[in-house]
């Protein structure tokens, strides 16, 4: 992996992990994640007449990644709503990159060098003794994120092998995030349509930067899959545990223990393996 993509890999991780602090500190969860991804369908569809188009052959996969997305942004929202953060974020981030790995590798046809799989290794060791560090005050927010974690797996195979069949990654990345909050707030006004607009209107300050920090983030990973192996980005990516924790002591208050600072620097070595893999 080029220093380039590296690089460019744990900006978009700061940037996750960004996003998902917005919709965490929402007043409301699924409110929050909606304003969020309906602020990106909105810049997308600005964006869209002056990019490239994807090509037709990905566009099967464009519409597969919609309909999990949608279902994660809202599994996102209610195990926020349920548990912590600094728990449930790096369960539900640190299974994803493993299912990946074993998929991508025996059905796709990627291949890793045994450094990536020691670095894929380390950083999903250090992310689950991350979220399992705690007394968890949720049972419920731990099978939501396991369950998340299949949903997380499946949209990033899917999204990795539509974007190589598109011919470009930015047009990918706009009809993704337009199709998405679309669709997801589609869903809303059809079903919550005050409750919805009402939120949207008082706290669209907040959709801006979460939607700027979930295109942005998505986007550049999209970009880094044409670029290197979808195990090694997916797991790359996850480093934006390190940022999530950060940003949950820092802001929301959580509490960090010293077992969580080892997992941390765990997720540092593990990303250093993957940069010399």
């Amino acid at each position: 992996m080029t220093i380039t993509v590296f690089c460019i890999l744990l900006f978009a991780a700061l940037l996750h992990a960004s996003w998902n602090a917005i919709v965490k500190a929402g007043s409301d969860k699924l409110y929050s994640a909606i304003s969020v991804s309906g602020t990106a369908a909105a810049m997308a569809l600005v964006m869209l007449p002056f990019s490239p188009q994807p090509a037709l052959a990905s566009v099967p996969y464009l519409a597969v990644s919609c309909a999990l997305q949608v279902v994660y942004t809202v599994l996102v929202a209610r195990t926020y709503q349920v548990s912590d953060m600094s728990q449930t974020y790096p369960l539900m981030r640190g299974m994803a990159p493993l299912l990946v790995a074993m998929v991508s590798v025996i059905f796709l046809g990627d291949s890793l060098s045994s450094l990536a799989w020691a670095g894929i290794g380390v950083i999903c060791l250090s992310i689950l003794a991350m979220a399992f560090n705690v007394q968890s005050r949720s049972r419920q927010g731990i099978w939501l994120a396991l369950l998340n974690a299949c949903f997380i797996a499946g949209y990033t195979l899917v999204d990795g092998t539509g974007v190589r069949l598109s011919g470009t990654a930015l047009g990918y990345t706009l009809w993704t995030f337009f199709l998405n909050g679309f669709c997801l707030l589609l869903w809303a006004m059809l079903m919550r349509r005050q409750e919805v607009s009402r939120y949207l209107l008082t706290h669209w300050k907040k959709g801006v930067p979460g939607g700027i920090g979930t295109m942005g983030s998505y986007g550049l990973a999209l970009w880094a899959m044409t670029q290197a192996p979808l195990a090694v980005v997916a797991a790359l990516r996850e480093t934006s545990i390190l940022f999530g924790a950060f940003i949950a002591f820092i802001l929301l208050k959580e509490k960090v223990s010293g077992l969580r600072i080892l997992a941390a620097i765990g997720i540092a070595l593990g990303a250093m393996l993957l940069r010399l893999s």
